[in-house]
């Protein structure tokens, strides 16, 4: 049977143009023309695939068959030209093309376009109409991608880059946890404490960014690593890396422990840490006792706190913030709970790990009572939120050292990129070493995509599904070639005008 022309739907939605013959019952692919996102790629597409299945079906078949001449232009070649321009001249930006490594580039560039596996990675490759190398040059250039430490290479473009502007003084951190479905447990992948609310062996991964949520530093640590135990580390290494002796460190509850906050001040670090709920009620009761419990929307109560012991015993100010708005939601939240465990301890409902829920055992067994107490302090909490610093007053006040940390959702805005945008899991690698390459590629990925988004002021994943579809296409006329180039969309315009040097393109 003559070869035929078919379209068939990818798992990322788009829709594949591939030539393919029957014989014997069976179909066989006899190639893959490319993927279709929008109406106009299908056309060009099935255009491109029409004209080789009349013009090169000889080839294919290897038999003798009258040969048709084509009608009309030829579309010999479609790439994405403008999507892949505006990534790459990006990376180049950053500095990163002085990895010199061009299969690298494109590791990173396919990511933010469509994030998937080394293998798949070809298909992408090939459905931007670039070069496709062979899956083993993708494998090499991960063991190169470690061997010669590329990451040391983006992480000094990323603080050159962020320091272009003025000096950074102030870093924010924070952890997350990427799970792997696989069984066994190993040195890196492991059973932990996960963000996901899993069981299966995972990693955890550290990332520093600037205020702003630019990707500073990035570290993989083992997956039932503590929270605590990361910081440090990710810290040192970035002071070490550019040579950095004053530095404020911002991060959440989960780093918050004594033996950290006197790491970070005797590496010459100040901090500013969440504080965790329950010390509300010992850090404020004093206050309150003294000048009574009325606290204005907005405002800041300051009070100290003894950490750590013996030797390693200091003195912490702590800021506490009250907002009435936090309040209502916390009232909230704490009704929701005690009506649950009012059902507990009535028998209406089975018990779980309910927040105000105490269950005793006696002689007729375990009894399940709803703990009062627990719920007098939470109220007590409701509308504070407390932060841990050792900043001077004289030079940051507490609405400043407030303002100060909620910037930290730059950084989880930034682990909500890498895992959903650049889908940094699932990984489909084993070893440490591939791992760490891996997440490298994600780190480049994530900087690249965080500069665009700062400079046109659209998503990352909106700027490549506007851009995409430009398809460049080369046509023969008349045995001529003929480059057209793509009609820019007003949203395109708008997105190619804010980029330096894309202007007019």
């Amino acid at each position: 049977m003559s070869p035929f022309v078919r379209k068939v739907k990818t798992a990322s939605g788009a829709t594949a143009v591939q030539i393919v013959e029957k014989r014997n019952g069976r179909r066989r692919i006899l190639e893959h023309v490319g993927s279709a996102h929008d109406e106009t790629e299908l056309a060009v597409l099935l255009s491109a695939a029409q004209q080789r299945v009349h013009g090169v079906q000889d080839e294919m078949l290897l038999v003798e068959q009258p040969r048709r001449e084509p009608v009309g232009p030829i579309v010999e070649h479609a790439s994405s030209e403008v999507l892949w321009r505006v990534l790459t001249d990006a990376y180049a930006r950053l500095g990163f093309d002085q990895i010199n490594d061009e299969v690298f580039k494109a590791l990173v560039t396919a990511r933010i376009i469509e994030p998937t596996s080394k293998q798949d990675t070809l298909r992408v490759l090939g459905d931007l109409g670039l070069p496709v190398p062979h899956l083993n040059t993708l494998y090499n250039c991960l063991r190169r991608c470690v061997e010669r430490d590329y990451r040391s290479t983006i992480a000094a473009s990323c603080w050159a880059h962020a320091t272009a502007r003025g000096p950074v003084a102030l870093v924010m951190y924070d952890l997350t946890t990427l799970h792997f479905e696989v069984t066994n447990e190993d040195r890196l992948r492991k059973v932990g404490m996960s963000k996901e609310r899993r069981v299966d062996p995972q990693v955890t991964v550290g990332l520093l960014v600037t205020a702003d949520g630019f990707p500073l530093e990035v570290a993989l640590f083992e997956g039932n690593k503590a929270e605590t135990k990361t910081l440090i580390p990710v810290i040192e290494q970035f002071k070490t890396r550019h040579g950095i002796k004053e530095l404020v460190v911002v991060a959440d509850a989960g780093m918050l422990s004594a033996d950290n906050l006197n790491g970070l001040e005797d590496a010459g670090c100040r901090f500013i840490v969440a504080s965790r709920q329950s010390h509300v009620p010992y850090d404020l009761g004093d206050h309150f006792e003294r000048h009574g419990n009325y606290t204005p929307d907005d405002s800041t109560i300051e009070t100290t706190r003894d950490m750590g012991t013996g030797r390693q015993r200091r003195t912490r100010r702590v800021v506490y913030h009250y907002s009435f708005k936090r309040h209502k939601r916390d009232d909230k939240t704490i009704n929701a709970q005690v009506v649950k465990a009012e059902k507990v301890a009535d028998g209406l409902r089975p018990v779980a790990r309910d927040r105000f829920v105490t269950v005793t055992t006696d002689a007729d067994g375990k009894k399940a009572e709803v703990n009062w107490d627990v719920i007098e302090r939470a109220r007590f909490c409701a509308g504070f939120k407390g932060y841990v610093t050792n900043i001077s007053t004289d030079v940051m006040d507490g609405a400043a050292v407030v303002a100060a940390y909620r910037d930290l959702w730059h950084v989880e805005e930034s682990f909500r990129m890498a895992k959903g945008d650049l889908q940094a899991r699932p990984i489909f690698h084993r070893k440490r070493e591939p791992i760490e390459a891996h997440l490298t590629v994600v780190f480049a990925a994530l900087a690249v995509a965080r500069h665009l988004q700062d400079q046109t002021g659209v998503s990352i994943k909106r700027l490549v599904q506007t851009l995409r579809p430009l398809q460049s296409v080369m046509i023969t006329v008349a045995g001529q070639p003929i480059q057209a180039q793509p009609r820019l969309t007003a949203e395109a315009e708008a997105i190619l005008t804010k980029i330096p040097g894309r202007a007019g393109h």
